[in-house]
């Protein structure tokens, strides 16, 4: 008892000790802070408005369902401050939205992600008021036309300057502007009634809210207006009731003019005073290495002063002390207990430790962190405050099977490596910031309420978000396996290859970059498709022989055709085109195709080969080289050539009896019907390498054979191929498809385009719960993993032919696919069409079991597409006979004829034409402007067939096969394991598991992430991992974390934010480096993250996140870096100290040290590419608006064809420059298409990043774009500054990096005459900024010449900036403020004066 007295004696004295230290201390070392924010350059945003456009990324339906919650006028008048308004703008939300969804929704509008949208609906007002001259007497507005007439200053719609007086909503038709309610219904009235096309309508974007009204094809009214002011519900209520009546496409744009009469309720403004404050960056104070003096000894002139900053955080241990807790046990003694807690922070700061404390650091904080009651936060504090606290770690007893499982770990991934993985999907950690995250989690959180919402359980759901979807392969194989096949040679059995080695195993052998392996053994198939009458198959028949005599080691085939009998089959049909080919005229391909197989079966193959090349020989060589085709003498005359040295008769007489005798024309007809069945004859020529397509020129070839030849080698090295194996037996049967389509395939132009087919089932109009499936015979009750839906024109033939072709496809069988029929059209009353959807409609809802329903849809398609798809509409007699024949094919398939008389005679036109018009109003706008006449929509992927003939029944199949085995397989084996609970057993049909698949596999489809995957599970995670598990949650992350470096530094406050957010479960396997030689980390780091108390809770200001360092080391020289987002461009505006050499005792009074930075800019960044060259080096681009077409430019550099644009959130438009580059070069949008300009909507704070591709005009492919000066210009050169390589640098440089040129009118710039000097120079902080203007003067005082400087703005002071006009205009000299962004692909340094060497390099 007396030693417990004892001691607590001793502590007590030991207390009272350090307290009398700290306050002596205290007394004369109070430490500071430092505090950070930054803005953006726009204006304020409404955060209503904002939560709208957050709603709209859910669905576009949300976004009605918000506006009209909060037409009511009193809504949220109760509200007396901004954090009022925000709780119940965040209620409002989330009571549309599930949990997750709801706290996803509450954090993206703190930190006011949604406001670029909300600037970019600005920039379009702008632009829609500037395309128009107003007459203020009537406030209506005409349609100038005149370019001139328009306004290009950007404040617009800020300053009113174009609106008429109490007017902040307006209406654009296109044609003209409204702003009152009483024009609006005067033009809806005459709108209406005038016919589609009349007047030319405003263009619409993707992103924009469309009311879903009852027209898609009427005429457009874009409403700009806000929620909240006097003006927007009269607009809102006429539109939306024209719109219900199909009278207009209701757009509305949300935007709020500054100084509009706002209703009731000030909610409706909250956000809008002063700029938008940021979140989602990092702040950075390092200790700075002061090598030499950087230290400006200049007195701080006062500046602007700012608001407080907010208290400490007296939650966070120091030193083993929680003060919040101390503070509330002795309140009396405040002032002392935060003076010792100051010591504590001043005394702890360490840059250096000996090389023993160094030795486990990593583990012992790997340690810490996992033995702490809330991991996340203790490696939050550990890595941003690590000069604090390395000292007690490096104290810490370490458990040595902590150590033995970080080493272990080790073996299979790098010291150091941080990984991250979001539902089993990569993550660039070096990308990654709060935005980027925030969309990839409301993308999986999105899915995973809509995989709810079909009632999977939560087990299944993060199966399927988590599993691996097999890899889109690029080894897609055509299975061109038939006796329509011609060798040329076998690499196995010719003489002339019996001198090679025959082992499979030497293609693993070493050999020489570039170098073939001559393997006896036909491992390259190199078969081409051609027509042997075309340029392209002669070319090719004379390759494929020079290749073979240089003894490439393939073995060449070819599969010849006739194109004319190809379009023939297109055109009329395939027994059209076999039963009259004599009618088709003259054929010279299945000619030359007859005289090849003769040839072959008679004398040799390599003859028949020498056949085809002597045809275009003398074809070539011949007076009539203006024939696109070789004419039948010609062939004759190669055949009597080629024949006459080994003929035993006449070649002629040989011909006459082919003639006469019509030998080998099923042959010749067989070989082209094949190549039409295999989709190849659309490509003309190609290569099938192994099945594989490709194109057909010798390049092509051998880099086919250097792609596969990895392929092979694996195969041999596991042992899956062998001497004995037959390699393209074993490829074609794996992976070989009887069928190719690049529009299936995406390959090409053809650019794969998916849908969530969730709105069809579960919106307002619940189309596809409606539609009755068709199947092969006998397979109704079996399960369908895949859903082709076809949308059906009935009126037009390509729709009639893709319906067509899918009957035919269910009647030659498939036991894994159902179709269903949606059709559409514009028909009048009593047309065929009508009546052909519903006895389609009677059909598959009542008969689809009957054996043969699909040979009476098929027969009834026929009669359709021969008599009645031009009818419009039918007389009662057509009617009677229509009727006729339908009762008559349905009694022949055993179908009840009485019932479809019944109901052909009481149907309802007006009923059917409604259905029909909704299916196409709900297509459009979930396909888009290139809906037409027919659409295939399999399990989400959409095909626009385009033409007659260009979707067939076997591509049916092959789109069936394709798409099952890339995204629909494995969804499919998920669903079907599920062990269902609260379902009824009599529910769970064959038609509920296929609606599950369909629903669940097209949402996955729209789903963009990573392919890259890495196995996380294979890491122990016993000792050294932090595990946060959450049965109930969808997301789940993996990731690997070195928690003392700068991707630790950012990533632990980003997993803490998903942790208070929504709660997913986490495995985080702790990686420090082993062995450290020297501190990991040597500076300070905040990660900023907004939260509801940003938001004032005594008026309606909005104070924004801030960066606060509290009790900075006084005595260490700091230096301040933003670690933003890639794309931001920021720049310090309100500093008045230096930031670049902080040294905190230097304040005085001052307490905290304030910076506020500013977000400049956007970075728009990109490649430029011209197929089979190098980048097009110096070509200028243009971005701008329709109204200013340039706003800024670029030139293309050499390296990667990179190019930079600063840019703003608006709708741009990229184009070449007029002059060089508009002459020589357009912009490619496809293969076949060209482009004037190319749109590009920013509408978030994430950049884009574009790859852009041009190709040269026709007759300017030899000209370049650079052209060098002869040498006898020299002189003339030098005497004009536009041509001179400087001129071109500075010219890039103002353009490239963005510059702000300002010139100077100074009193001695007249003194100067001569050739301009241009000077570069990068300066950071205020002490070499002090230089500079010395330099400055220094240049000017020993020159008479013009001078211009050109500063890199990136790390210039707000004083400096401000200073230098002056100080141009006093001393006469020019001067531009550049700006620029390293580029992505550029290895960067990490460390900020690094950063600036590296930028004077470049200069």
């Amino acid at each position: 008892m007396a030693s417990l007295v004892r001691s607590r004696v001793l502590l007590s004295s030991l207390w009272i000790l350090l307290l009398l230290t700290g306050i002596v201390a205290a007394e004369h070392r109070r430490p500071k802070s430092v505090q950070v924010s930054l803005r953006a350059k726009w204006p304020g945003t409404s955060l209503l408005m904002e939560a709208g456009e957050l709603l709209s990324k859910q669905s576009n339906g949300l976004f009605w369902e918000f506006t009209d919650l909060w037409l009511q006028l009193d809504r949220g008048s109760d509200c007396q401050s901004a954090r009022c308004c925000i709780k119940k703008i965040v209620d409002d939300g989330r009571s549309m939205l599930s949990n997750h969804l709801g706290s996803i929704f509450e954090f993206s509008l703190t930190l006011r992600s949604a406001s670029p949208r909300l600037v970019l609906y600005r920039q379009l007002a702008e632009d829609s008021l500037s395309s128009f001259s107003i007459d203020e007497e009537v406030g209506s507005l005409n349609f100038t036309g005149d370019e001139s007439g328009r306004v290009a200053d950007s404040s617009v719609v800020s300053n009113n300057q174009s609106i008429p007086p109490s007017s902040c909503c307006w209406v654009d038709t296109g044609s003209m502007l409204l702003f009152n309610v009483s024009q609006l219904l005067s033009w809806l009235d005459t709108s209406f009634k005038q016919p589609l096309g009349a007047s030319e309508n405003p263009e619409l974007f993707e992103f924009d809210h469309i009311y879903d009204g009852l027209s898609i094809a009427g005429p457009i009214a874009i409403f700009y207006g806000a929620l909240g002011t006097e003006c927007f519900n009269e607009f809102h209520v006429a539109l939306v009731d024209a719109s219900k009546k199909g009278k207009v496409r209701y757009v509305v744009r949300p935007v709020l003019p500054i100084g509009c009469p706002v209703a009731a309720s000030s909610c409706s403004v909250v956000g809008t005073s002063g700029a938008v404050n940021l979140g989602g960056y990092g702040v950075e104070l390092a200790l700075k290495n002061m090598e030499y003096k950087a230290m400006d000894d200049s007195a701080i002139k006062k500046g602007v002063t700012l608001e407080d900053p907010r208290t400490d955080d007296l939650t966070q241990e120091v030193r083993g002390f929680i003060f919040s807790k101390i503070m509330e046990r002795k309140p009396e003694l405040t002032a002392e207990v935060m003076a010792f807690r100051d010591y504590l922070l001043s005394s702890t700061i360490s840059d250096t430790l000996e090389v023993w404390e160094l030795k486990d650091l990593g583990h012992q904080t790997a340690q810490r962190i996992v033995q702490a009651s809330d991991p996340l936060q203790s490696m939050q504090e550990i890595n941003q405050n690590f000069p604090s606290i390395v000292s007690s770690l490096s104290r810490m007893k370490l458990n040595e099977s902590v150590k033995d499982e970080i080493i272990a770990n080790q073996r299979m991934v790098p010291p150091g490596k941080s990984l991250m993985a979001l539902n089993g999907a990569l993550i660039n950690i070096e990308d990654i910031d709060l935005y980027m995250l925030m969309d990839l989690v409301h993308e999986e959180l999105l899915l995973a309420d809509q995989l709810s919402r079909i009632k999977l359980p939560q087990s299944a759901i993060r199966k399927i978000l988590s599993a691996a979807p097999p890899s889109e392969s690029n080894s897609f194989r055509v299975d061109f396996r038939s006796s329509h096949v011609h060798y040329l040679n076998n690499l196995e059995e010719d003489a002339m290859y019996r001198r090679w080695r025959n082992n499979i195993n030497e293609i693993l052998m070493p050999v020489f970059p570039g170098q073939l392996r001559y393997i006896r053994k036909n491992l390259f198939h190199a078969v081409y498709v051609l027509d042997p009458a075309t340029s392209c198959g002669a070319e090719s028949i004379d390759m494929i022989l020079s290749m073979y005599q240089s003894n490439v080691p393939m073995r060449f085939g070819v599969i010849l055709y006739s194109s004319k009998l190809i379009k023939t089959i297109e055109e009329k049909g395939h027994n059209y085109a076999v039963n009259n080919e004599a009618k088709n005229g003259e054929d010279i391909s299945s000619l030359i195709i007859r005289l090849f197989i003769y040839i072959k079966e008679n004398y040799t193959t390599q003859l028949a080969f020498q056949f085809l090349s002597n045809v275009n020989k003398i074809w070539s060589v011949a007076d009539d080289l203006h024939e696109e085709a070789p004419e039948a003498h010609h062939v004759e005359a190669a055949f009597v050539e080629t024949v006459l040295p080994k003929a035993d008769s006449p070649p002629q007489d040989t011909l006459l009896k082919l003639q006469r005798e019509g030998k080998y024309v099923e042959e010749a007809k067989g070989s082209s019907l094949f190549v039409f069945k295999l989709g190849l004859s659309k490509r003309h020529c190609c290569l099938l390498m192994n099945g594989l397509v490709q194109e057909s020129s010798e390049d092509a070839a051998m880099n086919a054979m250097n792609e596969e030849l990895p392929r092979i080698q694996e195969q041999v090295y596991y042992g899956y191929i062998t001497s004995k194996t037959d390699v393209l037996e074993k490829f074609l049967s794996e992976s070989g498809h009887q069928r190719y389509n690049p529009q299936i395939l995406g390959e090409g132009k053809e650019k794969k385009k998916f849908i969530s087919l969730f709105t069809l089932f579960f919106g307002g109009e619940t189309t596809l719960q409606e539609v009755k499936y068709l199947h092969s015979s006998e397979t109704a009750d079996d399960l369908k993993p895949v859903t082709h839906l076809l949308a059906v024109n009935a009126s037009s033939r390509e729709g009639m032919k893709l319906l067509h072709e899918g009957i035919n496809y269910l009647i030659e069988g498939s036991t894994r696919a159902r179709l269903g029929v949606l059709f559409y059209g514009n028909s009048e009353a009593n047309s065929p069409a009508l009546l052909l959807a519903k006895v389609f409609e009677r059909t598959v809802s009542s008969f689809s079991h009957k054996e043969n329903v699909l040979e009476f849809l098929d027969q009834l398609c026929t009669f359709y597409e021969s008599q009645y798809i031009s009818v419009l509409s039918l007389a009662s007699d057509s009617l009677s006979l229509f009727v006729e024949k339908i009762s008559e094919l349905a009694e022949m398939h055993g179908l009840p004829s009485d019932d479809y008389k019944s109901i052909l005679s009481s149907v309802s036109s007006d009923m059917i034409k409604k259905q029909m018009d909704k299916v196409f109003n709900l297509l459009s706008r979930q396909i888009g402007p290139e809906f037409g006449n027919a659409a295939v929509i399999t399990n989400g992927k959409v095909l626009i067939p385009i033409g007659v003939t260009s979707f067939l029944s076997d591509d049916f199949s092959l789109l069936e096969s394709v798409e099952y085995d890339q995204r629909i397989k494995y969804i499919s084996e998920i669903i079907e394991e599920v062990d269902w609970k609260d379902i009824d057993p009599d529910d769970l049909t064959s038609k509920f598991y296929s609606d599950l698949i369909m629903l669940a596999s097209s949402s996955m489809a729209i789903r963009e992430r990573s392919s890259e995957r890495a196995h996380f599970e294979i890491l122990n995670a016993e000792h050294s991992a932090v595990i946060m598990n959450n049965a109930n949650s969808a997301l789940h992350i993996d990731a690997v974390i070195d928690p003392l470096s700068p991707a630790g530094q950012k990533l632990s406050p980003l997993l803490r934010v998903l942790w208070k957010c929504i709660q997913p479960s986490m495995r985080i396997i702790l990686n420090p480096i082993s062995s450290l030689a020297d501190l990991p980390l040597k500076n300070f780091y905040r990660y900023v993250v907004p939260s509801v108390d940003d938001f004032s809770a005594v008026d309606y200001s909005v104070n924004g996140p801030k960066a606060f360092f509290s009790n900075m080391p006084l005595s260490k020289t700091l230096t301040m870096n933003l670690d933003v987002p890639e794309p931001w461009l920021v720049e310090p505006t309100v500093a008045i100290h230096d930031l670049d050499n902080i040294l905190l005792e230097n304040l005085g009074d001052v307490s905290t040290l304030q910076a506020v930075f500013e977000l400049e800019a956007l970075l728009l960044t990109g490649h430029c590419s011209e197929k089979n060259h190098d980048p097009p080096r110096g070509l200028q681009l243009f971005l701008g608006t329709k109204q200013m077409p340039h706003v800024v430019d670029t030139l293309v550099m050499a390296n990667l064809g990179y190019w930079q644009m600063k840019v703003s959130p608006g709708v741009w438009y990229l184009q070449l420059a007029p002059g060089r580059s508009a002459d020589l070069y357009v912009l490619k949008e496809s293969e076949d298409e060209s482009l004037s300009s190319k749109r590009i909507t920013i509408n978030d704070l994430r950049g884009k990043v574009l790859h852009i591709e041009v190709a040269k005009k026709r007759g300017k492919e030899h000209e370049e774009l650079l052209i060098a000066s002869d040498d006898n210009k020299v002189n003339e050169r030098k005497t004009d500054d536009r041509h001179s390589w400087n001129a071109n640098l500075l010219k890039w440089a103002s353009g490239f990096i963005g510059g702000n040129g300002k010139k100077s009118l100074g009193h001695k710039k007249t003194e100067r005459h001569g050739e301009t000097i241009n000077v570069f120079s990068v300066a950071s902080g205020h002490l070499y900024e002090r230089f500079l203007k010395i330099m400055i003067l220094s240049v000017l005082k020993n020159t008479q010449r013009p001078v211009k400087f050109w500063f890199i703005k990136n790390y210039l002071s707000p004083q400096f900036k401000d200073f230098i006009p002056h100080m141009a205009d006093e001393y006469g000299f020019e001067y531009e403020l550049i700006t620029y962004k390293w580029p992505t692909w550029l290895h960067k340094q990490k460390e900020k004066q690094r950063i600036i060497w590296a930028y004077k390099i470049f200069f």
